[in-house]
């Protein structure tokens, strides 16, 4: 009898183990592009750091109602999401060009639709980008939009096919600035843009705030001073049962909010996409750059962890 009631309290224990473990695994996903790929390698390496424990990586999804999916789904606790993206393609809302008004739509409506938290954005916009040559703009004095919509002869404009057709691209860029331009755009694939520009085939360009190759183009974002393009503030997207389930990882991730830049998520993508860097060396040495972990914290968490787990085995023994 005794060693039956033994043999169940084993089996009892072991199960409630199995489901520990499961429930303190935290999943990071993200979409299907370098930019995406380094943010969740970022924030999966961060976790490991700040928690001292394995994260489960899930990236390169798919595409934005891939990984939203996903998560709404709970087959990963978080992922890096844009507030434009998640206006429109998540929420099927139109365009808004507050960043502040479209942060605090995404979070609410998030928050009570799907249940998951958006924590503070980590610093950077990947917006469209008007592109010229820097000779160009020192020349001419052009530093904003404002100052090329007054340039004459005008623009020879090259632009990718997505900007050319979306309502928030090329339609609001005209709209706001009525840009001259010299002739018919051109169109080309986004890998051929910068070419074109460099070799004076055309004088602008419509890229990506955080393109790599803008690290070291010798060229100019001109500035968007009347907001014609929507804000896409990147931020971790999270589920707020994980937030629940593991005190420590809003803290942990909200150290991450405010650590970018353009500037810097710029050179994290051309390290990746031109110098051929592995994703886990970047992100590696971004952490080591920018996020100073205070390890003897990290310490008192861990033994903090361990004398509970300790207190729960003695409280099950007879």
């Amino acid at each position: 009898m005794g060693g039956t009631k033994t043999l169940a309290w084993l089996i009892l224990i072991l199960g409630l183990a199995g489901c520990s473990q499961d429930q303190s695994t935290i999943t990071v996903g993200s979409k299907n592009f370098i930019e995406q790929v380094l943010l969740g390698e970022i924030a999966a390496q961060h976790l490991e750091r700040r928690l001292g424990r394995k994260v489960e990586r899930k990236l390169n999804l798919g595409g934005t109602l891939l990984a939203h999916q996903a998560l709404v789904k709970g087959e990963i606790d978080l992922y890096p999401e844009y507030t434009g993206t998640a206006l429109t393609a998540v929420l099927h809302q139109p365009p808004s060009f507050d960043p502040m008004a479209v942060f605090a739509q995404v979070t609410g409506e998030y928050q009570q639709r799907f249940g998951i938290a958006w924590l503070p954005p980590l610093g950077f916009n990947n917006t469209f980008a008007m592109v010229i040559r820097k000779a160009d703009a020192q020349t001419h004095h052009i530093e904003s939009l404002s100052e090329a919509a007054r340039y004459q002869p005008g623009w020879a404009l090259g632009v990718g096919y997505e900007f050319q057709q979306r309502e928030d691209g090329l339609s609001s860029l005209l709209k706001t600035y009525h840009l001259p331009l010299t002739g018919p755009l051109k169109t080309m694939d986004l890998g051929l843009l910068y070419r074109a520009l460099e070799q004076q085939e055309v004088n602008m360009v419509a890229g990506n705030s955080t393109d790599g190759v803008l690290s070291v183009l010798d060229a100019v974002i001109l500035r968007d001073d009347r907001a014609c393009f929507p804000p896409y503030e990147a931020a971790l997207a999270v589920r707020e049962d994980a937030l629940k389930r593991e005190p420590l990882l809003g803290p942990a991730l909200t150290e991450l909010s405010g650590t970018f830049t353009d500037a810097i998520m710029r050179r994290l993508n051309y390290l990746v996409v031109v110098e051929h860097r592995s994703v886990r060396e970047v992100a590696e040495q971004f952490l080591k750059d920018h996020i100073r972990i205070n390890e003897r914290s990290v310490k008192d968490k861990e033994n903090s962890v361990s004398l509970h787990a300790e207190r729960v085995r003695l409280e099950a023994l007879p």
